[in-house]
């Protein structure tokens, strides 16, 4: 600024201030708007999630793992295919374990498959109170003779009938006769096919092969179609499968040799009653179990 008069020097200077002053006021309307969210109201912090967290957690029951009396679940079971597996009505396995929904159980999952053992009877407390004396009064006593000293004999009542032991035959004395009337198309093969195949035209009788109650009907069990499970006793249940029309319901009582289906083909290639007997949730030969024809 050499040259310049004093007066214009001044000039100069103020144009500059002016000009800075000017860029300054433009960097503050230009900068971000701020949102104002509100007192204690934070934005969302995005939390990182594990996607192995799920797979980590065990599974419901795992420290009952191995224990008699208890199942671990397989891919592809359903609580239907664990009763007949484990000899059980699938309700009381979902009672037994608090199942909401008998549908979300999962593998690996360990179920009671047993009756829980009754809680033990506790005793109520006995108050005992002071025997009080009562008063003695002054008398002879005869003498007593030898002959009367001696007890008189005890009698002992007899146990009541209800006592009497249980029959000999158990669970095992259960009465079976042919649940259909047609030939054998196929025998016993724990591998291959775990009852008997029995032939028949569409729509002949089906009836209950001893006395029981209707634990399962339904199609939900895959490869036997329209399907019947009755439960005997402790020891046996018997499945019906392959059915084209199902005439009991679930809890109902039925007595040997009653119609419960007609045999069908669902789920199978050809008519026929595919017949199982499960001992303890067991498959065995129905051969050996009904009577010679």
């Amino acid at each position: 600024m050499m040259g310049l008069s004093g007066r214009n020097r001044a000039w100069l200077l103020s144009l500059v201030a002016v000009s800075w002053l000017a860029g300054c006021g433009s960097q503050v309307v230009n900068r971000a708007p701020v949102e104002d969210r509100g007192a204690g109201v934070s934005a969302p912090v995005p939390v990182a999630v594990d996607p192995g967290a799920a797979a980590q957690r065990p599974p419901p029951g795992i420290e009952n793992a191995g224990k008699p009396g208890y199942y671990t679940v397989k891919p592809g079971d359903t609580l239907i295919r664990i009763g007949l597996e484990t000899g059980q009505n699938w309700k009381d396995v979902a009672r037994w374990n608090g199942l909401d929904n008998p549908n979300l159980i999962e593998v690996g999952q360990v179920l009671r498959v047993v009756a829980p053992a009754p809680a033990p009877i506790v005793a109520s407390a006995v108050v005992t109170r002071p025997v009080v004396p009562a008063a003695v009064t002054s008398t002879t006593v005869a003498p007593v003779s030898s002959a009367s000293a001696v007890a008189a004999p005890v009698t002992v009542a007899a146990a009541p009938a209800s006592a009497a032991p249980p029959t000999a035959g158990g669970d095992d004395d259960v009465s079976w006769m042919w649940p259909a009337q047609g030939s054998v198309l196929t025998g016993f093969d724990e591998a291959k096919n775990k009852g008997l195949d029995i032939g028949g035209a569409a729509g002949d009788a089906v009836l209950a092969a001893a006395d029981g109650r209707v634990v399962y009907v339904g199609a939900s069990l895959r490869g036997y179609g329209n399907l019947i499970i009755l439960k005997h006793n402790n020891t046996y249940l018997t499945a019906y499968a392959h059915n084209q029309v199902l005439l009991v319901k679930e809890d109902q009582t039925v007595r040997r040799g009653q119609k419960i289906a007609e045999m069908g083909n669902s789920d199978a290639d050809r008519v026929k009653l595919h017949f199982e007997v499960r001992r303890q949730g067991k498959p065995v030969d129905p051969a050996k179990y009904l009577p010679p024809r």
